[in-house]
């Protein structure tokens, strides 16, 4: 706060500061040691800070790998809104499978078992954390060595990660470490080099690499939070403490929902848990009333994503266990008081 017009007494605030001085230069390099460090990045991966969010990458991560192989195929595990977005983007420029039969309702991980993998795909991607609809990732697949591309925004550093079994890694900095702006793009070096020729250039992983994420000016405020809030994850424990925390909060709220004999219904994120309150659709009329007590008690952003309505917790690594437990002691009493 008292860095935001004067940074380290420097008179001027990283807002106005240039990306090309020694100041900024050292804010950068701050928030990738970090990153190194919290997930043990091996030393043959780039890291690389973007614009553009997850849906650039959706865009980026086939116009940089496609190439990798000849006929342009890609393997996608679709498990929620993001990756689905994820595969139609790619669509524009490979022939995409989608390695499992089709789902009709996002809430569960289809079975590796039944996924059918394309020996001639140039990657398999998939989406660790889908916030919309609440279901996660718990293990990495199995891809019998092809490259991993992993869209991990939404529970990015909230469990320790091995980096050396993904090709790409790529995380809004929004849920977890940062403020919106900055993408986070970990990817390994051999990998670069293969961009097709319509990959715009600040898209293009190769050059961005080479110039350090300088190209062009790259969202320097942001990394600047970044990296405190990297700082802050490193303090409290790193990776390993934010999984423990973030499997207390989940069990406190999942806990309520298997105890409520239904009256709460549920999918299985550590960092998202969107639910239902009555019938199957959910009982609009009841959902309002408990998000506008919640307002009430100062509990905001409760609303679930459009897409799918009812009622959404997220718990990332900034929420407290005191917070779930606030939540946890409301949706008792809610529940208590309007149970039929």
């Amino acid at each position: 706060q008292k860095e935001l017009v004067d940074y380290k007494g420097l008179g001027i605030s990283v807002l106005e500061m240039s990306h090309r001085t020694a100041d900024f230069t050292k804010i950068l390099n701050t928030a990738e040691n970090l990153l190194r460090e919290l997930l043990n990045i091996p030393e043959n991966y780039k890291v690389i800070f973007l614009q553009g969010g997850g849906s650039g990458q959706f865009s980026a991560v086939p116009l940089n790998l496609i190439g990798l192989k000849e006929g342009r195929h890609a393997d996608y595990v679709v498990t929620g809104a993001w990756s689905a977005k994820a595969a139609k983007e790619a669509e524009k420029y490979a022939k995409v499978n989608i390695v499992h039969p089709k789902l009709s309702t996002y809430t569960n991980i289809p079975d590796p078992s039944t996924w059918n993998l394309n020996p001639d795909a140039s990657y398999v991607y998939y989406c660790a954390n889908e916030t919309v609809h609440g279901v996660e990732f718990d293990f990495v697949p199995d891809v019998k060595g092809a490259v991993l591309v992993c869209d991990m925004s939404s529970n990015f550093l909230s469990r320790p990660v091995d980096v050396s079994k993904f090709g790409v890694i790529f995380a809004g900095a929004q849920k977890n470490v940062g403020c919106a702006g900055v993408t986070v793009v970990i990817v390994r070096e051999d990998l670069l080099g293969f961009a097709l020729k319509e990959c715009p250039v600040v898209l293009d992983y190769k050059t961005q690499a080479a110039n350090g994420s300088l190209y062009n000016t790259p969202p320097c405020y942001s990394i600047y939070i970044m990296g405190l809030v990297l700082e802050w994850i490193k303090n409290n424990g790193g990776a390993a403490a934010m999984d423990k925390l973030s499997l207390i909060k989940s069990r406190m709220i999942y806990d309520i929902i298997d105890k409520s004999n239904g009256f709460y219904k549920k999918n299985r994120s550590r960092m998202n848990v969107p639910f239902r309150i009555g019938n199957i659709k959910g009982d609009e009329a009841l959902e309002k009333k408990f998000l506008e007590k919640a307002v009430e008690l100062n509990m905001l952003s409760l609303k679930g994503h459009r897409s799918v309505g009812g009622i959404r917790a997220s718990l990332y690594n900034a929420v407290t266990v005191e917070d779930v437990q606030k939540l946890a002691t409301f949706m008792r009493s809610f529940m208590q008081m309007h149970q039929s």
